[in-house]
């Protein structure tokens, strides 16, 4: 599995509160920006993988919806997160 415990921590411990913060928006967001990296490698190499195709398209969903969240509830939070993860608006 691409994704082990250990990096799980270290996501929540480097973008959450602590390691236990896993509820955090910002916690969230950068998980699923992990995880949109990985997918998004894959799916190059495996053009006709339709269902990660499909997954992928959630997770940017989820992504978004929960960047669109942090956005209107505190606009610092929200350009704190998008200027650590590089994302683009």
């Amino acid at each position: 599995m691409y994704l082990q415990k250990e990096k799980k921590a270290e996501i929540f411990k480097k973008y959450g509160k602590d390691e236990k913060d896993t509820g955090s928006s910002e916690a969230q967001i950068a998980l699923f920006t992990y995880r949109i990296k990985h997918l998004t490698e894959h799916v190059k190499s495996n053009h006709k993988d339709y269902v990660t195709t499909r997954s992928l398209t959630q997770l940017v969903g989820k992504r978004r919806a929960l960047l669109n969240y942090l956005y209107n509830r505190d606009i610092e939070r929200y350009r704190a997160i998008i200027k650590a993860l590089g994302l683009r608006k």
